[in-house]
């Protein structure tokens, strides 16, 4: 297995990293690299700017609105918007229920959607974990009971990230209580303006507003919004966690946070010298370079196999806990590097309100909020626990 960039992958790279410099604003630009808190205008702004090139959508289908690229030129194009610092194209949308709609979606439901996940007129969320059913997500319990050509929904969502700011939600709902608990689901697709939805928000310890409660209360869904057949909803979630995990690896961003780290812990100084060159310290910073070499080693073995036309199987679940578990070692090493002076916390730097931060560090004071919040990234997408079971049973059948 060849693992090494052809001549014509390199040239595309150099295409993409032009134009990542004559249109990415540098404001929004700043905000990614310094750890700063986007706003919904800036996931806009930026969405808008990638569709206008064409570019928004690189892993569907062409007739659909992909780009035709393949599947080592979509690495590609996702390890430059990293290094460049370009805010995430959310995956809610064009990676999550799209690939759901192309593969079981009606023509009609392709036709209205599809267009409007592209240029983003429709900002999705996602309607999966409920309180007591996350990890056991088969076990949820939101019912959508048929009602002539309409499904009224009653139950509740958790963690549903952004959806204070939804206009459609893709959502899991039982809609037979008395099948064996994976088959008795379906996938229906949920307007958030429809009477009898309330969104509450839930603030995590970074003190942001990030994730929300959402409640169903006689929500009435016309029918045609169920995806594929009634009952067969577990089939279309899975395959949606494989597309969504193969993506949290995330190796451009780690690559981006850990020369972030390097730049931090030679500036800071211990004893008189950079940290960087203290033994204990560097030799965490070896360890973690070395396993992120080696992930993505794994994701570049793991494209050469989707080229052939093989969807994500359970290497995505290698991925997922790999991935998450170096995201939050390298901020554990952030926070270690800028020990006392990341301990200030400053609302109005991380908001954007402010130019410099309060604390008199501007690289270490969002490094706090920044470990908290990726303390989530090994239960999101499947829990790495969940994800070992997974490895258990289909790699290693045990």
């Amino acid at each position: 297995m060849d693992l090494n960039y052809a001549p014509e992958d390199l040239a595309f790279r150099d295409t993409v990293r032009a134009w990542l410099a004559q249109n990415l604003p540098a404001d929004l630009s700043r905000k990614v690299l310094n750890h700063r808190r986007l706003q919904r205008d800036d996931y806009l702004r930026w969405h808008r700017i990638v569709h206008r090139q064409g570019w928004v959508a690189p892993n569907w289908p062409v007739e659909h609105g992909g780009t035709g690229w393949s599947r080592v030129q979509q690495h590609l194009w996702e390890e430059e918007c990293a290094r460049a610092g370009t805010p995430p194209i959310l995956p809610f949308g064009v990676n999550m229920v799209a690939p759901v709609i192309i593969a079981f979606g009606s023509d009609a439901q392709k036709r209205h959607y599809l267009p409007r996940i592209l240029s983003c007129d429709d900002w999705w969320c996602q309607g999966y974990s409920e309180p007591g059913s996350g990890s056991d997500l088969a076990s949820l319990k939101t019912r959508a009971v048929r009602d002539g050509e309409h499904y009224i929904v009653n139950g509740q969502k958790t963690w549903t990230t952004l959806g204070q700011h939804a206009d459609m939600m893709f959502c899991l709902v039982r809609t037979d209580p008395d099948a064996r608990k994976q088959e008795g689901i379906s996938f229906l697709l949920i307007d958030m303006k429809t009477p009898g939805i309330t969104v509450r928000p839930i603030i995590t310890l970074d003190e942001d507003h990030e994730v929300n409660e959402v409640f169903f209360d006689n929500v009435k869904v016309p029918a045609a919004n169920l995806v594929g057949e009634e009952n067969r909803g577990w089939t279309y979630a899975k395959y949606l966690l494989g597309h969504e995990r193969t993506g949290i690896a995330a190796v451009g961003r780690s690559k981006r946070e850990l020369a972030f780290l390097k730049r931090l812990a030679a500036r800071i100084r211990k004893g008189g010298r950079p940290l960087i060159e203290d033994p204990l310290f560097a030799s965490k910073l070896a360890s973690l370079e070395v396993d992120l070499m080696a992930l993505e080693i794994t994701v570049l073995r793991v494209i050469s196999q989707e080229s052939k036309r093989k969807a994500p199987g359970p290497e995505a679940s290698v991925l997922k806990i790999k991935g998450t578990e170096i995201q939050q070692a390298l901020t554990e090493l952030m926070v270690e590097a800028a020990g006392p002076l990341g301990l200030p916390f400053d609302p109005d730097y991380l908001e954007g309100e402010s130019e410099h931060s309060a604390g008199g560090d501007d690289d270490a004071a969002p490094l706090m909020p920044y470990y908290f919040n990726y303390r989530k990234t090994s239960i999101y997408g499947g829990s790495n626990e969940i994800q070992k079971n997974i490895i258990t049973q289909m790699i290693l059948g045990l």
